[in-house]
């Protein structure tokens, strides 16, 4: 997992991957603003955005989550959420298993679970490996607008 900020990307951005950083290029110089909902291409389906837009809520009613195909870059356009992450582990049960149509794994619970603030400018990248529970509130529930980039595994 890796937590940071667009302002800081011209430093920081150097040390990621050229992958990564064709992600938060695409987040940089986009007016994100006004991105429609839905799926956006930037490379087909290696590289694509996903706008949503929903209720923050308790993080009691949502699931971690992980992924096997896609690394995910988790981005704010609008609102605050919080999202718990942890490390994925053999012990972690699964309760629902969409890998063949959406690439996506919830479980029961994840533990030593650490919380994020994602507010606009700030991102997350979560690996397969990072087990996430996007869209919690963070004081109250609020409207957000989110762009999760979806990057093929197979570019790193």
């Amino acid at each position: 997992m890796i937590f940071g900020d667009l302002r800081n990307f011209e430093q920081e951005g150097k040390a990621l991957p050229a992958v990564l950083q064709t992600g938060l290029l695409f987040l940089k110089n986009t007016d994100l603003a006004n991105l429609s909902i839905g799926r956006h291409d930037i490379d087909g389906d290696h590289i694509f955005a996903l706008v949503s837009e929903y209720e923050s809520a308790p993080k009691e009613q949502k699931q971690p989550e992980s992924h096997q195909k896609y690394i995910d870059i988790q981005y704010v356009v609008r609102g605050e959420e919080v999202i718990g992450h942890s490390f994925l582990t053999s012990t972690y049960e699964v309760v629902q298993n969409e890998l063949a149509t959406r690439d996506l794994l919830f479980y029961k619970k994840a533990d030593y679970e650490a919380d994020m603030v994602l507010r606009p400018g700030v991102y997350g990248i979560f690996f397969p490996n990072d087990v996430h529970r996007p869209g919690c509130i963070s004081s109250e529930p609020c409207s957000v607008k989110k762009i999760v980039i979806k990057i093929d595994i197979s570019l790193l």
